[in-house]
């Protein structure tokens, strides 16, 4: 059995001089929180698990919450899993394995565990393990198993869908994610489970055209499960490390495997409008700090509108009914890639407007518009809806969801041709120069301004009169 272990740092003290009796002591020194004793089972896995064992054991770790040891012979070792628990020796059983079954004992042990509280963190193949055996399928909840696939490896976003949990709680959306994305797994009888991340399958990366869960949490007896598809590493192939090398997946994997060890999150979540690494090495740029509106003002003014717009929540919002007009951003863009979260509330309205320029009363008389809209709740006609080049062309089957949420939105705009993106699936592939465009607008209700005639111009963030929210605002000029 290989065993690597996290040996804790003891504090030392040293003999000091005895203080004046009208001396007052100084505070101590709030205690740390005990380390979480965390088991990576592993050993035989179709990926590369000597090198995942070890990137998992370090992503715990490195977040200085976890004592780590990593299991390759777990048939040998989780038959005393209950009594380590006892002892305080074991919190939870990270999941690396998808090989034999483990024999009565172990697995005896193993259940046993997880129902007397011990915490599973269940990683990527982890869920392809063990087909038939009910106890095991009814935790990891969700199953790779006939019917189930994926498509190639590639960067993606992955959406927080639910944001109360304490894992998701304050966690941005992984952005660009490098991975395998599983598609269609299938549910385990008498599973009962929640949904807490998706991400968007493509088609034209072989995927189903639909989002597909991509974190999860359930219970067993006393034992907290939580479950992500996410880690793909496939041996002999080095490029697919770069799954793991996600400080994004790496925080949410940390965050996860601490909830079903202790039932609550004391790591801070990646911190929202940010850029990711690979979002920087690309040149991209922020346009709103999380604190401070200060790459934004007022439509043909010279700061902010004093009603209407503010910062809540690490988040530019406008509430219902404030007024205070529309928001364009200080600088101008040309060709460009602006990618943004947004929320509306129920039945709300509004947009994002991009080459618009100050020559007229509004921004719409020049700048084309990403829809934004409650399209669940609202019910509008094809192009009016979410996603849509508004009132020219209809977004193709946006992956919408539901008011209230996140929603990743992402609007390019290159050399003549306007691409609208809606959580990680292009929407609308237009024309936005030459005569095809021409032609479009002067059938529009556009036609009688000089509307999308700029080559270059502000951004704007629409005040429809509804309750709108927008983070993780970034850019880059193409």
């Amino acid at each position: 059995m290989l065993v690597s272990a996290l040996v804790p740092v003891l504090a030392s003290f040293a003999c000091v001089p005895q203080q004046p009796a009208a001396a007052v002591p100084p505070a101590a020194p709030a205690a740390a929180p005990a380390l979480i004793r965390a088991a990576v089972i592993t050993g035989e896995n179709n990926h590369d698990w000597p090198w995942t064992s070890r990137e998992i054991a370090s992503a715990l770790r490195e977040t200085g919450r976890f004592e780590v040891l990593v299991v390759d012979q777990p048939a040998a070792w989780l038959a005393d899993a209950p009594a380590r628990l006892q002892r305080g020796e074991l919190h939870v059983l990270v999941l690396d394995y998808n090989g034999k079954r483990w024999g009565d004992a172990a697995e005896r042990g193993f259940v046993d565990a997880v129902a007397a509280g011990c915490g599973v963190s269940v990683l990527h193949a982890a869920n392809n393990a063990f087909p038939g055996w009910a106890d095991y399928e009814r935790m990891v909840g969700l199953l790779w198993r006939d019917g189930t696939g994926h498509g190639s490896f590639h960067p993606f976003d992955v959406v927080v869908v639910d944001p109360h949990h304490p894992i998701t709680r304050g966690m941005a959306d992984l952005r660009l994610h490098p991975d395998e994305l599983y598609h269609r797994l299938v549910p385990a009888a008498g599973a009962d489970y929640r949904v807490l991340l998706s991400a968007y399958s493509k088609p034209e990366t072989g995927g189903t055209g639909r989002h597909e869960p991509m974190g999860l949490v359930a219970q067993h007896g006393k034992g907290r499960i939580f479950h992500t598809p996410l880690g793909h590493v496939w041996t002999n192939t080095p490029q697919s490390r770069a799954s793991w090398a996600d400080p994004q997946l790496r925080r949410f994997v940390a965050r996860g495997t601490e909830w079903a060890a202790t039932g609550a999150v004391t790591l801070a979540p990646e911190p929202l409008n940010t850029l990711a690494a690979n979002e920087a090495a690309d040149g991209f740029r922020l346009l709103f700090d999380g604190k401070a509106i200060s790459e934004w003002r007022a439509y043909r003014g010279q700061g902010l509108p004093e009603q209407g717009w503010s910062v809540q929540d690490a988040a530019i919002v406008h509430k219902a009914g404030g007024g205070g007009g529309d928001l364009v951003s200080t600088a101008t863009f040309g060709d460009f890639d602006f990618r943004f979260s947004f929320r509306i509330a129920a039945n709300g309205n509004s947009g994002v407007m991009w080459h618009v320029t100050e020559d007229n009363d509004t921004t719409y008389m020049s700048g084309p518009e990403y829809q934004v809209l409650d399209d669940l709740g609202s019910k509008p006609s094809k192009k009016h809806g979410v996603g849509a080049l508004y009132d020219l062309v209809a977004p193709n089957a946006p992956p919408v969801l539901p008011a209230g949420q996140w929603n990743e939105g992402r609007i390019v705009v290159h050399e003549g041709r306007l691409q609208h993106w809606l959580n990680g699936a292009i929407v609308v592939d237009a024309p936005c120069a030459g005569d095809e465009w021409a032609a479009m607008v002067k059938a529009s209700k556009f036609r009688d301004w000089p509307f999308g005639t700029a080559a270059r111009g502000h951004l704007a963030l629409q005040d429809h009169g509804d309750e709108v929210a927008f983070r993780n605002l970034r850019i880059k000029e193409l």
